[in-house]
């Protein structure tokens, strides 16, 4: 065994020791259902900061994004301001659904729904959503780690008996201790998350020689024609220019756009897709678990605005834009632009492996260093993964399990179904990202876009009484079917019926999460106009009463609001909509080089940071400022449920029961008959 897979299984030890540990000292303390899917709703504040923060932004942020910075340049780096539009979901949703959470009782996102809504479909298809979303996202997240190892270990580690390795230790660990665990370690994996990033940005920037060199770099790349997209419509370098506001393509796949793929439109777009993320059921399940919302504002303005946006915005940058100039890209190579002959070529789509040869590079000559960064990346793959194992486990157990199968099921057996739910996601999961990596792959893509289309549930639920149970559902179905054949899913789908689709992926430059959105919001908004009931208005009124009592700010501060929402939207145009592309030059042309560059860098890389400080203030104060995600001045008890609930269930689940088996039954049918007919 060579000495860089002896330290890569040591430090892996040494990790797989503590979830073990926080799995089972967490299931000792789990007596009740709800202790073990919600840890007793007394999750500390600070562990939320680190949890919610390490989720927020994955194991793809650790390892993709720099990948893509390196072969798209700057138009790319601008999405590092998703570190200040990620959070803004938060704002606006976390803490009014913590009060609802707090004070009605709900375990689920789907209890909330299906009672706010009085729709039982509405419990299903958010658990549908969530299982598409979870279960290849999942996937993508354990082939990604399993690469990694690898990689560094030079081979030595098969990437599929990697993965497979580390799901089982993330098994029993979720599966032991339930949310509780999940979110003692996802603290520790925050931390090795943030500073692998970092240690890697100051290693990409000691080997260009300081930050001074790597600005001289960018000045003589800016005269160019080099890279992957050559030069914009504007006559610049498209490694330093935003190509536009919008370019009407037919989508990728159909036709290129002219000078990169990362228009004002689609940076935007994209943008709402990751501010999904935190309107996904794993957030309303770490904001139902939190003891008080006093962690929520550091979360959002700190750990996800502040410190990751910097992390972001210099070192990520220096991973992936650094790279031209330490020898992994061959066109810059072969210019003679290269700062350091260090990193491999990584021509011909092996751009994916950047960090994973930083990595490498690093563990050559200090096999202990590489392997404790090796760590960094696995944890922030594995923060997601639990999360999102660990919420579709809990759905599955109370909302399908406990509401239709066996309603009067008691705690060991809700915490055994919800077990055993963990084991079947990441099996599942597994098998299709060791058997089926195209499929896992296109039904990856999907993640994302369906995560932003429960904006509008979720806005009905916290802000707007006036959105129907009909509108919100159907307006949220064609959200899905926008998203669905606008990816590759979709193409491959019609294809199979054999229909060509005119438009490729993302057409017009517009990420699936627009293209959902929009047609989410029109039917959600004309359905809703169509299908007013007094009867209903006045059941969600009751929620919404509930939240003016508790979560409405000081008078005084009402005259704030036009103030908030103009700085919240002047922000979100400038810095991720198709106001980005001033950026592009206001502060010296990309081809001018330092002479013109009148902050020393790219005028693109300038913009950044500065809408990146100003987002900070925004969310600063919109958090603490307008009271979106400070403490509520009263305490609140948790309601019980009724019992007459526990009879009203029962009587569901006997109707329900034979319809459940018929459609379980039919679907093993359904995969078995694929098995054997292909």
């Amino acid at each position: 065994m060579s000495e860089k897979v002896t330290w890569l299984a040591a430090f892996a030890l040494a990790y797989w020791a503590f979830c073990i540990y926080w799995g089972v000292a967490s299931g000792r303390m789990a007596g009740s259902a709800s202790d073990y899917f919600l840890a007793d709703r007394r999750l500390p504040p600070w562990l939320f900061v680190l949890g919610a923060t390490v989720t927020s932004f994955t194991g793809w942020t650790f390892l993709g994004n720099p990948a893509v910075i390196f072969r798209d340049g700057f138009q790319f780096a601008e999405l590092s301001l998703c570190a200040v539009a990620i959070p803004l979901a938060g704002v606006l949703f976390l803490k009014r659904q913590w009060l609802i959470g707090r004070r009605f009782g709900f375990v689920t996102p789907g209890e909330m729904f299906a009672d706010y809504f009085q729709s039982e479909p509405m419990r299903l298809l958010l658990l549908l959503v969530t299982l598409v979303f979870s279960i290849p996202f999942i996937g993508m997240q354990l082939r990604a780690s399993g690469a990694l190892f690898e990689l560094v270990s030079d081979g030595a580690v098969d990437g599929d008996l990697a993965m497979w390795l580390f799901t089982a230790v993330l098994f029993l660990y979720v599966c032991l201790g339930g949310l509780r665990a999940v979110a003692y370690v996802a603290g520790l994996q925050a931390l090795l998350f943030a500073a692998g990033i970092a240690v890697l940005g100051l290693v990409a920037y000691g080997k260009l020689g300081g930050f001074g060199a790597f600005s001289g770099a960018l000045a003589k790349l800016g005269a160019t024609d080099i890279g992957t997209w050559g030069r914009t419509a504007a006559g610049y370098n498209a490694y330093l220019e935003i190509p536009g506001v919008i370019q009407f393509t037919s989508g990728l796949g159909k036709e290129s756009p002219v000078g990169g793929v990362w228009t004002a439109t689609l940076i935007m777009t994209y943008s709402f897709a990751l501010m999904g993320i935190q309107a996904t059921p794993v957030f309303t399940m770490w904001a139902f678990g939190s003891r008080s919302p006093n962690g929520f504002a550091p979360q959002q303005v700190w750990a996800s605005a502040a410190a990751v946006g910097a992390i972001l915005i210099f070192f990520s940058v220096a991973q992936g834009v650094g790279a031209l100039f330490l020898g992994a890209s061959p066109a810059v190579a072969g210019a003679g632009l290269d700062l350091a002959n260090w990193l491999p070529r990584l021509g011909g789509g092996l751009q994916q492996n950047l960090v994973a040869q930083y990595i490498v590079m690093l563990a050559a000559n200090a096999p202990w260093f590489g392997a404790l960064l090796a760590l960094c990346a696995l944890a922030g793959v594995q923060a997601i993964t639990a999360a999102y194992a660990n919420t579709a486990a809990t759905m599955l157990s109370r909302d399908l399990y406990q509401r239709y199968v066996n309603p009067a099921a008691d705690d060991q057996l809700q915490k055994f179904y919800g077990r055993l739910s963990v084991g079947l996601i990441l099996l599942v999961a597994l098998l299709i990202a060791t058997y089926a990596p195209t499929a896992q792959s296109e039904l990856g893509a999907l993640a994302l876009g369906f995560g932003f289309q429960l904006w509008p549930a979720l806005s009905a639920l916290c802000w707007f009484p006036w959105l129907t149970r009909q509108g919100v559902m159907l307006g949220l179905i064609a959200g899905l079917i926008a998203v669905i054949f606008t990816e590759p899913f979709g193409n491959s789908l019609a294809a199979f019926f054999g229909i060509a689709l005119p438009w490729g992926r993302w057409p017009w430059t517009i990420h699936s999460a627009g293209w959902g959105i929009a047609a989410n919001l029109v039917v959600c908004v004309i359905v809703s106009a169509l299908t007013q009931r007094q009867d209903e208005r006045r059941h969600r009124m009751t929620y919404h009463g509930f939240l003016a009592q508790h979560a409405a700010m000081a008078p005084e501060k009402r005259s704030l609001q036009p103030v908030a929402w103009s700085l919240t939207l002047g922000w979100v145009f400038f810095a991720i909509g198709p106001g980005a592309v001033i950026g592009n030059d206001i502060f010296g042309a990309p081809n001018g080089g330092l002479a013109a560059w009148k902050l020393g860098v790219p005028s693109l890389w300038a913009w950044q940071v500065l809408w990146w400080a100003l987002g900070v203030l925004v969310i600063w104060f919109l958090a603490y400022k307008m009271e979106l995600s400070t403490v509520p001045p009263k305490n609140l008890q948790i309601q019980q449920l009724p019992p007459s609930g526990v009879a009203a269930a029962q009587s569901m689940a006997a109707n329900w029961q034979p319809w459940f088996w018929a459609v379980v039954g039919g679907a093993a049918a359904v995969v078995m008959l694929h098995w054997m007919f292909g």
